[in-house]
């Protein structure tokens, strides 16, 4: 009996030690480390279990490179952003060199793109009722002076345009001037310089089949979206809402859908290099194949939309022509106009009379030997009408030109003086 109440006074003596032992013991939170690193200190706790307990059982002198937590473990505490805080700024390596070019496409020119809505009124022939239409699309800020850049398309017909900047300002919109040759127009807004930011247009020389592009627009009214794409060929031609044909037209493969009419192309400098403007689709929606106008032509008409309203075009007064391997045959010019002054020759209508008895009948023969056939203009050569006009729209009215042809096998060589095309 006595060595049971001893053997059970030792085995509780025993037991509060291991309880006061168990108290006193540290806890070490996880720590974050490579799995190498794991597998190192697995390894060393297998090799020396003498330090570990050592370790376990310091207070005072923890093991370097590990944190002991002593008390009640808690979880780990997640910043918080106070009101007021500056956001938080991504590094810059968060993206790829051209994710941040696309970013800096986006910011560089988004404020320079506007949202442009019409609306026009037209008659209901059944109902014998006016009916109004509206329509949207896109725009690029050109000055401080508050002159935007558009499709002539956009705003054709409209009775009444609004302008719709970066901030939201909505501003009512005037024609300034209009190409439909070109599809293009120009208009005017009444708004503060500071909230105009023009766009920087580039130089459509130096274009490539294959370099990146940007388009920002307000597709399906979604105001300045951004697509990327490449040029997919250059030099194209498009026929303009006149039938006349748009020449050195940029194709791209960037969405375009409706309301991304009249939007900048971008380079990847933030430059405009065109002006998007038609698409090949038989739904009217993106299919991979868009149209955008040059700023060479850009160039090229804007300052005469502004100072003139309309563009002033030269014009040498040869109505037709035929092409041959030879050249341009001239089959016509307009009476009195510059071609016929400087004496170029056309198709001649040959008339003879005949006479069989009491009744005379007159016979109508076209003599096409006394053609001029065109070869070359101010030395450049001439193959098809489509060169022909581009040399005559790169002069001015008034400017002279030298025709080189061919007459009854002589080569002539002929001064123009261009007149004006009204």
């Amino acid at each position: 009996m006595r060595r049971y109440i001893i053997l059970c006074t030792v085995s509780a003596f025993l037991g509060s030690i291991f309880a006061f032992a168990l108290t006193q013991m540290v806890l070490e939170p996880p720590t974050v480390a490579d799995d190498g690193a794991a597998k190192r200190e697995s390894a060393a706790a297998l090799e020396t279990p003498s330090s570990v307990r050592e370790s376990e059982t310091s207070a005072n002198s923890p093991p370097p490179n590990r944190l002991a937590q002593r008390g009640p473990v808690r979880a780990a505490e997640s910043p918080t952003v106070r009101a007021g805080a500056t956001p938080f700024e991504p590094p810059a390596d968060r993206f790829t060199a051209e994710e941040q070019v696309n970013i800096s496409v986006y910011e560089n020119v988004n404020r320079s793109v506007v949202n442009i809505t019409t609306k026009s009124v037209r008659g209901d022939a059944f109902f014998f009722e006016e009916m109004t239409t509206e329509g949207s699309g896109s725009g690029s800020v050109l000055d401080k002076e508050g002159h935007i850049l558009t499709n002539f398309h956009v705003i054709e017909g409209a009775q009444e345009a609004r302008v719709t900047l970066f901030n939201g300002e909505s501003f009512v919109a005037g024609i300034v001037g209009q190409d439909p040759d070109n599809d293009m127009a120009v208009l005017r807004i009444e708004a503060p310089a500071d909230v105009l930011f023009p766009v920087t247009l580039g130089d459509s020389g130096y274009l490539k089949v294959g370099q990146k592009i940007y388009a920002i627009g307000n597709p399906f009214g979604l105001e300045r979206t951004l697509t990327v794409g490449i040029i997919s060929s250059l030099n194209r031609q498009l026929p303009s809402r006149n039938r006349r044909m748009m020449k050195s037209i940029i194709q791209i493969d960037a969405a375009l859908n409706r309301g991304n009419s009249g939007g900048p192309l971008l380079n990847s400098h933030s430059e405009l290099i065109g002006m998007n403007t038609a698409i090949a689709s038989s739904t009217g929606e993106n299919t991979g194949v868009g149209f955008a106008i040059p700023v060479s032509t850009i160039r090229r008409v804007v300052p005469q939309l502004i100072e003139n309203g309309r563009v002033i075009r030269p014009e040498i007064g040869i109505t037709r022509v035929l092409q041959t391997e030879g050249g341009l045959v001239i089959v016509s010019v307009a009476d009195g106009g510059p071609a016929d002054q400087a004496g170029l020759q056309g198709f001649k209508a040959v008339r003879t009379q005949r006479r069989r008895g009491p009744f005379v009948y007159e016979e109508t023969r076209i003599d096409k030997s006394s053609a001029d056939i065109i070869t070359a203009i101010d030395g450049q050569q001439v193959r098809t009408a489509d060169e022909l006009l581009t040399i005559i729209e790169n002069h001015k009215p008034g400017e002279r030109v030298v025709v080189t042809v061919v007459r009854q096998n002589d080569i002539v060589e002929v001064p123009v003086v261009l007149g004006e095309d009204r």
